[in-house]
């Protein structure tokens, strides 16, 4: 069964990569917005399996972004995988700690970034 995925990152590159990415190699549906905003307009709109976020990005960061998904009937239990370039063990134990499902650091390899999904949602290939 393919699976539908939001993408939130005010990179264009990094939307196309990952877009590509895992249509190309999963057969997934992606849908991308290119800021927090976007995303959560998006989010209430459609329906996903999961969410892909970028942390740091302007006006709406992130985190800040998640915060609202999650208190929103529609979109608190899709599950969330955050990418950020932070790199340290505890912040992104912070992250799970907050209700985050994963976290994926940038840069990453596009090759192997369905597996990082699946891994992290636990969906079997």
């Amino acid at each position: 069964m393919s699976k539908r995925i939001l993408v939130i990152d005010d990179e264009g590159g990094v939307r196309k990569v990952i877009q590509i990415s895992l249509e190309a190699a999963a057969g997934w549906e992606v849908v991308t917005a290119a800021s927090g905003a976007e995303g959560l307009l998006k989010a209430q709109q459609e329906t996903f399996d999961a969410i892909l976020l970028d942390v740091m990005m302007p006006e709406l960061d992130g985190l800040a972004t998640f915060d609202q998904l999650k208190s929103h009937e529609t979109t608190q239990h899709t599950p969330m995988i955050l990418l950020t370039a932070k790199t340290s063990q505890y912040e992104h134990q912070q992250f799970i700690q907050r209700g985050v499902m994963g976290v994926i650091t940038k840069p990453f390899r596009a090759r192997h970034l369905v597996a990082q999904i699946q891994t992290i949602l636990n969906w079997v290939s």
